[in-house]
């Protein structure tokens, strides 16, 4: 066999992108194909979730001149100022984003908590939780809620650990959010929607292995109690309760409230009044106007004297010092939250790149994704607790996966690192609750403590079931599985959040109307369905001989069932015709061109799709090299 080297050139195509489409398979410009004997594709090697290279760039330190140098070093420090600046910025546009949706949705949030017949179905308790934390875009404002009615005897604690499992799954919808930012760059949004979704994967395994865990063992139970009640309520019999202190934790809180406070004020209370059905609550407005009063008492109804709270002095907001319904409020916020939060990534994440480069950048990234020598086992550990920490100190989860998320985008973290850190996250958030629960009083203490151990239990369970088995890291391919996905068809990113997060918990609740019964039937069939699903794929994988012909592929079923294609296909023909609606708009408002120059389009002849800006694309020559060895 005879060694050669051989030089191609391949078609560069771009719609917008700077991306090779060599059959769907390239990601990068410098990606290296080898080229088999008789065969007419190229092999492609490269990983797309390989952390992409940091090679040093610019003048060598050494080679610089004394006035480079400061320049550099001025111009790295202005860098990470203005960095960490757009980093609080962000934070407080979590801040705004989550009062936003409580805002929009916390009156229908709260009145879903107060059917509390249909919350006794598990199901719906699951759904309704996750739905009611997307809502109010907090885990702690759901679970406060869930802790009120407890205390009111509205519900039990056995009917709010489902509740308490999906407000779980529905806080981690913020950092998904975060990854669309990343949508531009295939590649880093395929890094930056892993990492977001493997939160995602994690909740749900977690929910689908615990829940049914906990079902069974309260059928079987004579006390009619489950694992987590069961465990909860030991810990909390062995302990005095009286002399059980706490406080709520305001690190973050210190830094970012004195300029969230200047935009708006709320009051979770009136949340909690609403899900109580409590009367003195029914027209309140969840912006705070007044935060200052004088407290009197009245003549009333017989001749009673009663006390009343007369308002002095509106809160130093911008939006106390407005009467806008609550919506409107609401919906202006989101959209200034939405901005901020954009704008802030996209900028941190260019400077991010303008950052990462040199050799401080590719030491740092080595001691980020680095395993402990002699013990890389632990490393992983290691990981969960400075989650963990770190969760504790900025208060959110939400808040610390948000963060996180940029990084895996532009290769700073890897996945399997991000997912350690993710699991530390949980736990802290968990952490914070406990603290924060033993600071309640009356009748409010226990369930508190109960509800944030039940929290906390969860997530211990879940990282025992899927960390601590190298194996049983199924989150992982999951999420890579996902981002792949998206950086296919990135449509799918979205389609996935309202699915996921909305269409879902909302489809349930509405089989839950119609009866029980309806509801269980139809998750059996999408259960069994499910199951068939995978049993021919992995009859499809590793024994095809045992499946009739028709079987052992998956034509056999219509595209749309079987392929996102046909929907991407769709998908691409509106955007298109939007583009040419657009492109025929703009052409009608100009004047009118040369015949030479209607010849042209961007410089380039008509014909072959150049003149459709829907259909642009740029050749550019890209060498290729491949090397057959003996």
């Amino acid at each position: 066999m005879t060694t050669c080297l051989c030089q191609f050139e391949i078609p560069y195509l771009s719609q917008g992108s700077s991306e090779p489409i060599l059959s769907g398979l390239l990601s990068f410009q410098d990606t290296s194909v080898q080229l088999a004997m008789g065969e007419d594709k190229p092999i492609v090697d490269d990983d797309p979730w390989a952390l992409p290279e940091l090679q040093p760039t610019g003048k060598p330190w050494a080679d610089m001149t004394t006035s480079e140098r400061v320049q550099r070093v001025v111009i790295n420090i202005v860098k990470i100022i203005t960095l960490l600046s757009l980093l609080y910025l962000f934070i407080c546009s979590l801040d705004f984003l989550s009062q936003a949706f409580r805002l929009v949705g916390g009156r229908t949030a709260s009145q879903v908590f107060s059917s509390s017949e249909l919350l006794t179905n598990p199901v719906v308790g699951l759904m309704m939780g996750c739905l009611v934390t997307v809502l109010v875009q907090s885990s702690s404002t759901s679970t406060s809620i869930i802790v009120s009615m407890v205390a009111s005897g509205l519900l039990q604690v056995r009917t709010c650990i489902p509740m308490i499992m999906g407000a779980n799954i529905g806080t981690s919808i913020t950092n998904t959010i975060v990854s669309l930012t990343q949508v531009a760059d295939r590649n880093e949004f395929r890094r930056a929607f892993g990492g977001a979704t493997v939160h995602d994967m994690f909740n749900w395994l977690a929910v689908l292995s615990l829940l049914p865990l906990e079902l069974i063992i309260q059928a079987i139970n004579p006390s009619g109690q489950g694992y987590l009640e069961l465990m909860t309520d030991a810990i909390l019999n062995s302990v005095n309760l009286d002399t059980a202190k706490g406080h709520k934790l305001k690190l973050l809180k210190v830094i970012t409230s004195p300029f969230t406070s200047l935009v708006i004020k709320t009051d979770k209370k009136v949340l909690t009044g609403w899900a109580l059905n409590d009367s003195r609550y029914f027209d309140a407005s969840l912006v705070k106007h007044y935060c200052k009063y004088e407290t009197t008492t009245v003549l009333g109804v017989n001749n009673v004297t009663e006390t009343v709270k007369v308002p002095l002095e509106r809160c130093h907001s911008l939006f106390s010092l407005t009467d806008l319904p609550d919506l409107y409020v609401g919906l202006i916020l989101l959209v200034i939250a939405l901005v901020l939060l954009c704008g802030c990534l996209v900028l941190m994440v260019k400077i991010l790149h303008t950052l990462l480069k040199g050799s401080i950048a590719v030491v740092i990234r080595k001691t980020l994704n680095a395993n402990i020598p002699y013990m890389p086992w632990l490393t992983g550990y290691l990981a969960i607790l400075v989650g963990c920490g770190m969760t504790i100190l900025v208060q959110s989860s939400s808040v610390f996966t948000s963060a996180m998320t940029p990084l895996v985008g532009v290769g700073v973290i890897s996945l399997d690192r991000m997912y350690p850190l993710t699991l530390g996250s949980n736990i802290g958030t968990t952490t914070t609750a406990i603290l924060a629960a033993l600071a309640a009083s009356g009748d409010t203490l226990r369930p508190s403590i109960q509800i944030a151990l039940v929290h906390f239990f969860f997530n211990i369970s879940g990282i025992l079931l899927f960390y601590v088995l190298p194996f049983m890291r199924w989150p992982i391919p999951l999420a890579r599985g996902l981002g792949n996905i998206t950086a296919d068809y990135r449509w799918f990113a979205v389609a996935y959040l309202l699915g996921m997060f909305l269409l879902l918990p909302l489809v349930v609740f509405g089989l839950s109307l119609a009866g029980a019964v309806v509801l269980y039937v139809v998750l059996a069939l999408v259960a069994v369905l499910a199951l068939a699903v995978g049993l021919l794929n992995l009859l499809q994988q590793r024994a095809p001989r045992l499946l009739p012909d028709t079987l052992r592929t998956w034509e056999f079923l219509p595209e749309p069932l079987r392929s996102l294609a046909p929907y991407d296909r769709l998908v691409s023909a509106l955007t298109a015709r939007c583009r040419c609606c657009r492109s025929a708009q703009a052409d009608d408002s100009a004047p009118e061109k040369s015949a030479d120059a209607a010849l042209q389009f961007n410089g380039k002849p008509t014909g072959n799709g150049f003149d459709n800006p829907a259909l642009e694309m740029d050749v550019r020559p890209v060498s290729y090299s491949s090397r057959s060895v003996d």
